[in-house]
């Protein structure tokens, strides 16, 4: 008979809150901020904003950016205690400064019934210098414990109009109320973005007549602009994401134009025509791609001479991830050189994927070089070049009308396949003559994991046979390195996680570490476990997940795997005519809201032999935030199959 095993579905979730009785309209801290010691929406935080203000204009007497912050804090406990340091970072370049005044910071308190209030000294506050252009101001708050309300103010007076303050929503703990305030002048526009997946509450604008005036008659209108935004989540990560960059719900500027009072105008945002031009007279760039002064001898004749052109376009590639190593570092726009890596064999990603260009080019294949930002280093924008946006340089060649995108920085890839960390979505194509234009970097073929396991049931209870195990693409690639790293290594942790299993014999088919697919074979023992004269034997001796990722109450921004992927088990054992099945697993067939993903399990008696078939997949490579609950009670499933399924069987 089939034995059902619990699966629990959440299907409606009502969660009733009272309202907040925090005070969250004002920088007031009320008697109700220091007696509440508990954030209903959010039980694990350490902390909470309850109220957080900024306001930026331009001075109309010395025409300086101004910016006012104003915020309050609840400390719950202390863990929360780091969010009593305070940091504030000031910009400085060629003699001129942004500087911070009107620091004002009290720490409250209940204390024998009263309320107390410990204010910051000035002496307790300390500048350090950061970097080159930068420095930070930092104080922290004393007196502080658990339960305590903070407050501080200050200005910053910046004479930089290019650097229009930014203002984050979100951070790593809760805020019930976030306002941002703008003034800006008609002389300056900006490119002006909100990044982030949480929507702003509300947003008002309006016009305020002749804000500023200068001697000779000019003046200028203003747009003013409020931003709100309420019960903003805590910013967790998690797995499955990019940098925190992409994320993080906060308002960006950037200066577009800048026209004076006689008409005269400045533009500081560039076109990729703008753009395109200089790069293509970089020295670290545009004039080192097609150079092939350094590289017309490297190529052997077994190369040069091979006449199928995917071939040598292959074993181009082979040659330059073979013979020179990356060191790791990501530069593009500073100190590179093609020729340094030819005599060092060692190299910046620009410099080996600049060399496989030029090779490739040499041998008259369709190569374009591409921009891209790594996972880590954000999402370029769109809206505008931004050229500091991207760390990285890839390579695009067109063979009989199929596209590859190559990297040679890793010595385990397969020709036409990306390392990880490329796989951020879209990047720029470099076309000098039509201006580029964006691409797609998502994978074209999909990610596998197949087990193949093929057992027989001998009379001692002991299972013999053999576990096939495929992996391609991205699941192959960690596997590849830890193999050839290590042989023995890589045997051995297999045996130290699977320990109820004896290893016979394994092999490796593949044909070499550069081939998409990893080809493995095990030969394998298994002692079943017998109870009170039945046997109980968990069919996935080897698991696909060990456990869910997804772990939070709420996730605010994308589930990105980086690439679409399929998971398969299928298991059969030979009965030999000696056993009977007694109990086998519920079969099942779910999927993700608008088949996004599927996950089937089914289990079958055929000619005194199991038939066992587990299979799921995950349709896109990235899912936007909606799907986070379905994902993780799917996920949920796929763990809950693998440790609880069993088969039970008994002599005849």
């Amino acid at each position: 008979m089939k034995k059902p095993y619990l699966i629990c579905a959440i299907l409606l979730s009502i969660n009733i809150y009272s309202q907040s009785v925090f005070n969250s309209e004002n920088f007031t801290v009320t008697s109700a901020d220091l007696e509440t010691n508990f954030y209903e929406k959010d039980s694990t935080a350490n902390a909470l904003v309850l109220y957080e203000y900024g306001n930026s204009y331009v001075d109309d007497r010395d025409f300086r950016l101004k910016t006012e912050i104003k915020k309050k804090i609840k400390i719950f406990n202390k863990q929360g205690f780091n969010k009593a340091t305070i940091q504030i970072y000031l910009y400085n370049k060629d003699r001129r400064r942004e500087k911070v005044t009107n620091i004002m910071a009290t720490t409250y308190n209940v204390e024998n019934g009263l309320v107390t209030k410990t204010q910051l000294n000035e002496n307790d506050i300390i500048e350090e210098v950061y970097n080159e252009n930068n420095s930070i101001i930092k104080f922290t708050f004393p007196n502080l414990k658990e339960g305590s309300v903070i407050n501080y103010s200050y200005m910053i007076d910046s004479p930089f109009m290019f650097k229009y303050k930014e203002w984050d929503f979100q951070e790593d703990i809760p805020k019930l109320y976030s306002e941002y305030n703008t003034s800006i002048p008609g002389n300056w526009e900006y490119n002006i973005r909100l990044v982030g997946y949480l929507n702003l509450t509300n947003m008002e604008e309006s016009i305020e007549k002749t804000c500023l005036e200068v001697g000779n008659g000019g003046k200028a209108n203003c747009i003013n602009t409020i931003y709100r935004m309420k019960d903003i989540p805590a910013f967790i990560m998690e797995d499955f994401m990019t940098t925190k960059e992409n994320y993080l719900s906060r308002l960006e500027y950037e200066l577009k134009t800048f026209k004076d009072f006689r008409g005269l105008t400045n533009n500081y945002t560039k076109t990729w025509k703008t753009v395109h031009s200089e790069i293509k007279s970089d020295k670290n760039l545009g004039k080192q791609l097609g150079n092939n002064s350094y590289t017309k001898e490297l190529l052997p004749r077994n190369i040069t001479d091979e006449l199928d052109v995917l071939k040598k376009a292959t074993d181009i590639y082979k040659y330059v991830q073979t013979n020179y190593t990356w060191n790791e570092k990501y530069s593009i726009w500073n100190d590179v050189s093609v020729k340094d890596l030819i005599n060092n064999k060692s190299g910046k990603v620009s410099e080996i994927n600049m060399l496989l260009y030029n090779l490739l080019e040499s041998q008259d294949f369709d190569v374009t070089p591409i921009l891209i930002s790594t996972r880590d280093n954000g999402l370029p924008t769109k809206l505008y070049p931004v050229i500091s946006d991207f760390n990285y340089l890839i390579v695009q060649i067109k063979i009989n009308d199929n596209t590859y995108l190559l990297d040679a920085t890793d010595k385990y890839l397969a020709f036409g396949q990306l390392p990880f960390r490329c796989l951020n979505q879209y990047g720029h194509l470099l076309d000098f003559k039509t201006n580029g234009y964006w691409i797609d970097l998502n994978p074209t073929n999909i990610t596998t994991t197949h087990y193949r396991v093929d057992l027989k049931l001998e009379d001692d209870d002991i299972l013999l046979g053999k576990i096939n195990a495929n992996t391609t693409g991205y699941h192959a690639l960690p596997i590849k390195k830890k193999y050839y790293d290590n042989k023995i290594d890589y045997l051995k942790k297999y045996k130290e996680k699977y320990h109820s299993i004896t290893f016979l014999n394994h092999t490796v088919s593949s044909e070499d570490k550069t081939s998409y697919e990893f080809l493995e074979e095990f030969e394998i023992e298994y002692q079943a476990e017998n109870i009170g004269g039945n046997l109980y034997i968990n069919p996935f001796l080897f698991k696909l997940m060990d456990e869910n990722p997804f772990k939070l109450q709420e996730r605010t921004y994308p589930i990105d795997f980086g690439f679409k992927d399929t998971y398969l088990y299928t298991l059969k054992i030979d009965l030999n005519e000696n056993y009977d099945v007694l109990e086998t697993p519920e079969d099942l067939n779910i999927g993700l809201p608008n088949n996004k993903g599927l996950l089937i399990f089914t289990t079958k008696v055929v000619d005194n032999s199991i038939l066992m078939y587990f299979k799921f997949n995950f349709k896109e490579a990235i899912y936007n935030p909606d799907y986070y609950e379905s994902l993780k009670m799917f996920m949920g499933t796929i763990i809950d199959v693998q440790k609880n399924s069993l088969l039970v069987l008994k002599h005849k």
